[in-house]
């Protein structure tokens, strides 16, 4: 199989439309340098793989590892605390060499340095696993990368689960089948006393920072790119006032 169902792609379609109309109405009420996931915090992490068999045929996911990345954890609206909110972690995986410190001050397009992996509080069934659903807090809820990437033998998304403050399982999934951790992520704990802050120039894009041997379908960036381009938009005029 090379490409999702329609019974896949539907949802995540409806999803991906309700996140871009979201987007547009953030950016035009608040241009920001954020308008998706104001509110967040980075930490430093580091990523334990430990291989999986039999495998999905891409090596990131198949073999074992240790990847020292960049995390973020943040509110998609940015509501105040108490209120349910769509959460989101994201994760700068450095490439070819290139350390944390190297990507932290990569440009959005990294040149293939880092890839870059987006997920937010959705279901973990097979038809919830790609709608995005609202939680109280960041280890309340599973996360999915929504959107499936193409894999070399099918549809794939990454999942993960808190299993304890500062630790994270992450899954692989086809569309339909049961997840399957793969990795674990250690994220360094916040000083006590001033906490962890954000950082406003630290910018993901799943769609231009792909991992290797995991490439977006052609109709995931259509649906994808628009907000991406809403937000980048949002930060220049931000910069400029």
């Amino acid at each position: 199989m090379t490409a999702p169902s329609t019974v896949t792609a539907l949802p995540a379609r409806i999803g991906g439309a309700v996140i871009a109309t979201a987007v547009r109405g953030l950016a035009a009420a608040r241009p920001a340098e954020k308008p998706m996931h104001p509110v967040g915090r980075v930490l430093r992490g580091t990523l334990e793989r430990h291989g999986l068999q039999p495998g999905i045929g891409v090596p990131f996911v198949d073999e074992a590892g240790t990847d020292d990345v960049l995390a973020r954890e943040s509110k998609g609206i940015g509501l105040p605390p108490g209120l349910p909110d769509i959460h989101g972690l994201a994760i700068k995986v450095p490439l070819d060499g290139a350390s944390a410190d190297d990507v932290a001050a990569d440009p959005v397009e990294g040149g293939g340095r880092h890839a870059d992996v987006l997920l937010s509080t959705n279901g973990w069934g097979p038809l919830s696993r790609f709608l995005v659903v609202p939680s109280l807090g960041m280890t309340t809820r599973p996360l999915t990368t929504l959107f499936p990437y193409r894999g070399p033998r099918g549809p794939v998304l990454l999942g993960a689960r808190y299993v304890a403050e500062h630790r994270v399982e992450l899954a692989v999934a086809g569309p339909r089948s049961d997840w399957r951790v793969f990795a674990d992520l250690h994220l360094e704990a916040p000083d006590p006393e001033t906490g962890q802050a954000d950082d406003p120039d630290l910018e993901f894009d799943a769609i231009l920072n792909e991992l290797p041997g995991l490439p977006n379908y052609d109709w995931v960036r259509r649906v994808r790119a628009p907000s991406y381009a809403i937000a980048r938009r949002s930060r220049r005029s931000s910069d400029q006032q």
